[in-house]
């Protein structure tokens, strides 16, 4: 596996190399493209080094140019949004389900669900059961997805620990089509597509009509490139500041951490110790930036296959701290 191939005193000399040129700069995108053409589950990858395309190579898959389900990266792009809906006060991020949409709240909720806050939602940390894992297949069969997730069992006081759960995810979606009296598909194709200029499939919606919140969402890789490129420019895309700098910085704060990669969690975004904001999708797809190296990564993978972070997103998180960051 690639990690065994990357010592960490390997990573370390290569975080403090100074800039390629040159023979050396080919060799590191040829270093950088053999290992990914390694990981068998790797579809596509692209990195961009300031405006440079250095690396674009579709190993497998379906290419750069066709949109690849996002899986949860949704996660990711559902909070750019909220940082549009906070910066145009459509909405507060201390603001309460019960202000936000109270009529999204079942009679039948959890006692204290209609506390959580947004900033509970985007940060993971609602304090409810989760939806996701053994639990998902059960949620997305339900009538209604919002009110089943309001009623799962407190686990955790809202605002305490990272409770991974696509249902928070979902609920954020739905309150913020209630705040703004628009679909998450149109605030992601007028917020997001139109000045990026890229195309915003629409995606999965649930009974009520509520686009999917946390997942299913899909963009081509090249797509992904800008989104990544966002985060690395404090959310500038040429002259125009798309999402607002305060809450790219907002967003790469470590709000919690994940109980199961060990990674920090800001607002929708995962954070490492090296530097990188990572977006992170089941089965392995990856939106990376790493804005004191300039760098942005996109790495989509098989959608099938699982991606744990002793497997697959372990190495392709070997691969962006190694190869990749190699290439500033």
């Amino acid at each position: 596996m690639l990690r065994r191939m990357l010592s960490r005193r390997a990573f370390s000399t290569a975080l403090l190399a100074l800039p390629l040129t040159g023979p050396a700069y080919g060799q590191a995108a040829d270093n950088a493209r053999r290992a990914a053409r390694g990981l068998k589950q790797l579809h596509a990858i692209i990195v961009q080094r300031g405006d440079e395309l250095v690396l674009a190579d579709a190993v497998r898959g379906p290419g750069l140019d066709r949109a690849a389900n996002l899986k949860s990266c949704s996660k990711s792009i559902v909070a750019l949004l909220l940082g549009t809906a906070v910066a145009r006060g459509e909405v507060r991020l201390n603001a309460s389900l019960r202000e936000v949409a109270p009529r999204l709240i079942p009679a039948n909720a959890t006692p204290g669900a209609a506390a959580i806050t947004l900033e509970d939602l985007v940060t993971l940390r609602a304090g409810l059961e989760s939806t996701s894992g053994r639990n998902y297949g059960s949620w997305v069969n339900s009538e209604n997805w919002v009110a089943y997730a309001l009623r799962r069992p407190m686990l955790d006081t809202p605002g305490g620990r990272m409770i991974y759960s696509t249902g928070s995810t979902h609920l954020l979606g739905a309150a913020l089509a209630t705040a703004t009296n628009k679909t998450l598909l149109q605030l992601a194709r007028e917020r997001l597509g139109a000045t990026l200029k890229i195309d915003v499939p629409g995606w999965t919606r649930d009974p009520q009509g509520f686009y999917f919140g946390g997942n299913e969402m899909a963009l081509t890789p090249r797509a992904m490139l800008k989104i990544a490129c966002l985060m690395r420019d404090r959310g500038r895309y040429g002259e125009a500041q798309v999402i607002p700098d305060s809450w790219v910085t907002a967003s790469i704060t470590p709000r919690t951490r994940s109980p199961f990669s060990g990674l920090a969690y800001g607002y929708g975004w995962f954070l490492n110790d090296s530097g990188w904001v990572v977006a992170r999708g089941y089965g392995g797809q990856i939106i990376a930036a790493h804005p004191a190296r300039r760098l942005a990564a996109v790495m989509t993978s098989d959608p099938a296959q699982p991606a744990r972070s002793e497997g697959h997103f372990g190495d392709l998180m070997d691969l962006l701290e190694g190869p990749v960051t190699a290439l500033a």
